[in-house]
């Protein structure tokens, strides 16, 4: 099997492949290492790889042999290692969480594990223990955190789906920022077990990244569920997920949130993104509306509180880990911002932390009484698009800047974008038109593999359609195209914003209209169902700079 016939299928697609005997488990594997391997060196999403042990018969499980990768944190695999991308935990190894046996009874074949930042405690992923991750759509900017190794690999092409968590955006802004579909459960929804039953006090779950909907679905019907010794669960639904992104929703009601909560401005072009959306849900015959959600809390009251949760528990686990793995406390296990987290941690008495529980919950109740009259809200994930990585921000959030500074967290095993390997030539400048259900053809090949889908044709790419409901096998060219990245070093300014080019329209293949890609890269194919669903769960990513003038946020925990 060739690369450019494997990124050619989603989950769904491969496992249906492999179930009628079209393809081998062994071939496909073979092909997401070798995809691996080919766009790997350059994003740096796969800090681990590994020749799986799990050999699952075809069409034994739901997604029986279908390549995949886990998040260096949360889960764990008996035999791999689990560093939480920190040099604290660097080399722990622990047995099969309840997620992972589940992981293994839908037939998934993980063959490693995607970075993320340090605890998963920020949103752009450039840990010191591995490095930065890059988005596969432009090399100079982020893939996003804290779940960026895992966006950044599915939209690479390296797995079709991949694993995921999110606490406050984890799965949402690597979503948005490589143009996946990214769904977070709600809590109980997934078990965290038997280790946990709680990740900051609920607010952390599991979920994934994946290219369409129906891959998403089909995960979370395999990964729902609670485990003996769970305090609470999520009610089950009245039919698998898979069979629900199939049947028509009917008419429903989707308030548009514009304005940003805290009064933060969000940058024309994802601005003109989810205005977008709007016009694309009406024209589906939704009732669509701008609404004004209250918090019920004031914001800056709301941050302190979020500040006291998040570094208490954070403060807890630093703890645990020293003594798991007897490594001190500083400067030489532990980046700054998260060093100097851990020592307000320290300082947040049980009363404050307390009183920031309450606080959360009256959030929570105000937000819920929103959806007695909406289906769904729509807004952005992200104030901006993508950061590049001269401004990306290096400095504590302000509860913590008087413990310390911040400093690079470039590792020198992360090459300065200065002296990273420029793309090879692409052999022809000419665009080929992509037939039905082949990749996209790249204007400049940066990989051999990305090289050979401009020139091969897919074996599979006349195969019929399985069933009535099922969307075309989805994919889109390894690595998109990206500028050469030796032009020098990057003065640390911002570059006006790019012209906005206008939106692409729905055709056959059915594009996504309200989402724009880079210069050079290609939307990934979607069927009017996936649209349907991915426009209230997953914001477009944007293509240009922030506004002139306005300060990058500082990092947040995720």
């Amino acid at each position: 099997m060739r690369v450019t016939e494997y990124v050619t299928f989603d989950a769904v697609g491969l496992a249906a492949a492999m179930a009628d005997g079209e393809l081998t488990p062994a071939e496909v594997e073979a092909a997401a290492h070798e995809a691996g391997e080919a766009v790997n060196p350059r994003v740096n999403a796969v800090v681990e790889t590994w020749e799986a042990d799990d050999q699952p018969r075809p069409g034994s499980a739901p997604l029986a042999g279908v390549p995949f990768l886990i998040k260096d944190i949360a889960v764990t695999m008996a035999g791999r290692r689990m560093e939480l991308g920190s040099r604290l935990a660097a080399g722990h190894v622990a047995a099969d969480s309840s997620l992972m046996r589940r992981f293994r009874r839908a037939g998934l074949v993980t063959f490693g594990r995607t970075s993320t930042p340090e605890l998963a405690y920020s949103g752009t992923t450039e840990p010191v223990l591995h490095g930065a991750t890059r988005n596969p759509w432009d090399l100079e900017r982020s893939a996003g955190g804290s779940s960026g190794g895992a966006g950044a690999a599915v939209a690479a092409g390296v797995v079709p789906i991949a694993h995921a968590t999110d606490a406050a955006g984890s799965i949402r802004v690597p979503a948005a920022h490589n143009g996946l579909f990214g769904l977070k459960p709600t809590r109980g929804r997934v078990s965290t077990g038997p280790a946990f039953d709680e990740i900051f006090n609920g607010l952390a779950v599991h979920g994934s990244v994946s290219r369409t909907v129906r891959d998403s679905a089909a995960l979370l019907d395999q990964m729902r569920g609670p485990e003996p010794g769970d305090p609470y669960f999520a009610p089950q639904p009245s039919r698998p997920y898979a069979e629900e992104v199939t049947r028509d929703p009917g008419t429903l009601r989707v308030g548009v949130l514009t304005h940003a909560w805290g009064g933060h401005r969000t940058a024309p072009p994802v601005a003109d993104a989810l205005a977008g959306t709007a016009r694309l849900l009406a024209s589906l015959a939704h009732r669509v509306e701008e609404v004004k959600v209250d918090l019920g809390v004031d914001w800056e009251e709301f941050l302190s509180a979020s500040a006291r949760q998040w570094t208490a528990n954070l403060a807890v686990t630093i703890d645990e880990l020293a003594a798991a793995t007897g490594r001190p406390i500083d400067s030489s296990t532990l980046e700054p911002p998260i060093l100097a987290s851990y020592h307000y941690g320290r300082q947040v008495t049980s009363t404050k932390f307390v009183t920031a529980l309450a606080l959360r919950n009256r959030l929570s109740r105000a937000l819920a009484r929103y959806f007695d009259t909406h289906d769904s809200c729509s807004h952005r994930p992200c104030r901006n698009s993508p950061y590049r990585w001269a401004l990306m921000p290096r400095t504590p959030r302000p509860w913590t800047a008087s413990a310390g500074s911040a400093a690079s967290s470039t590792s020198p095993r992360s090459p300065h974008p200065s002296t990273w390997p420029a793309p090879p030539p692409c052999p022809s400048r000419r665009r080929p038109t992509p037939r039905r259900g082949s990749p996209s053809a790249c204007s400049s090949p940066p990989t051999t593999a990305a090289r050979t889908a401009s020139s091969a044709s897919p074996a599979s790419s006349n195969r019929p359609a399985r069933g009535p409901t099922e969307p075309p096998r989805s994919g889109r060219a390894v690595l998109p195209a990206a500028e050469d990245p030796r032009a020098g070093p990057r003065r640390r300014r911002r570059a006006p914003a790019p012209a906005s080019r206008p939106a692409r329209t729905t055709n056959a293949r059915g594009r996504n209209p309200w989402w724009v890609p880079p210069s050079g890269a290609h939307a990934d194919d979607q069927t009017s169902s996936d649209r349907r669903s991915t426009a209230s769960s997953s914001a477009p990513r944007a293509s240009a700079e922030p506004a002139p003038g306005e300060s990058p946020p500082a990092s947040v925990p995720r």
